[in-house]
């Protein structure tokens, strides 16, 4: 998704996106880095419907072979044109410290036991949504973008990013695992502060919340764990909710992507990308 994002917004400016191709793999090794070690810090069983790298082997080759992807990343970035060298290693940079810092955030939130609506959403945002955007304004500086529209292929890739987060944690509890390529219910397993989990404490009468936090100081029996917490957000109609947050942000990343100063036609490409984000199974 995100070197594609990358090659598509240098293309909106240029024909030639054979120049985006170094930073667009750069994207990708380093956001397969951050995958690598989100796996071992959620001592993840599954990855894209295979064995995680620190299951097949063990935790620190999985540490080691993150570290040479992020070096590789560098190496990729570096690759771009001079003139535009120095923003796009900033965008970079700022990007990386960004994504670490969400991570935390999010395992700060394991010890929390009141996590808000925002904060949840800014910890998606840095987490998940600024590599996403990073990746929309790169491509745009490599293809020859004005500062300004590649603010706003920045800004789209911001909401797009949000909903894209919002859908994964409505696919982590409701998808299919044969097409999820992830561990259904591993949010719920591990008791991650999701949006929808959120919401059904904010919602919930006394009588569900006992019940809710019952199940969640429960890790013996996974699978009970899942499906009883899955009927409260039912009840709740959570993911209802999560839908409605996703297409508002997906609608905020149309607006920004239709004040970009190219044809239309060019931009569709990247209207329809968003539009499929909504329907996809995994």
């Amino acid at each position: 998704m995100r070197p594609v994002s990358l090659l598509m917004a240098c293309n909106l400016f240029t024909d030639d996106v054979a120049k985006a191709v170094k930073p667009a793999l750069a994207i990708e090794v380093f956001h397969n880095f951050t995958l690598m070690h989100d796996d071992i810090m959620d001592n993840a069983p599954l990855r894209r419907g295979k064995t995680t790298v620190q299951n097949k082997w063990n935790n620190n080759v999985a540490i080691l072979s993150g570290d040479v992807m992020l070096v590789e990343a560098y190496k990729l970035i570096m690759q771009v044109e001079l003139a535009v060298l120095p923003d796009v290693l900033n965008i970079f940079n700022d990007t990386a410290v960004g994504v670490c810092e969400g991570q935390q955030i999010d395992m700060n939130f394991e010890n929390m036991e009141n996590v808000s609506e925002t904060d949840y959403l800014d910890m998606i945002r840095l987490k998940t949504a600024v590599l996403l955007a990073a990746a929309l304004k790169i491509g745009a500086l490599v293809g020859g973008s004005s500062k300004k529209d590649a603010e706003l292929l920045y800004n789209f890739g911001i909401n797009l990013g949000l909903a894209f987060q919002l859908h994964d944690d409505i696919l982590d509890v409701y998808g299919d695992p044969e097409k999820f390529g992830k561990q259904v219910g591993g949010d719920i397993i591990a008791n991650k502060k999701t949006f929808m989990l959120i919401k059904a404490k904010e919602l919930a009468s006394e009588e569900t919340e006992r019940d809710l936090n019952r199940w969640l100081g429960i890790n013996d029996k996974p699978q009970g764990k899942v499906i009883a917490v899955t009927e409260i957000y039912d009840e709740l109609n959570v993911r209802q909710l999560a839908e409605s947050k996703m297409a508002a942000y997906a609608q905020q990343a149309l607006n920004s992507l239709s004040q970009v100063s190219v044809n239309e036609p060019k931009k569709e490409p990247l209207s329809d990308f968003a539009a499929s984000l909504s329907v996809r199974e995994h």
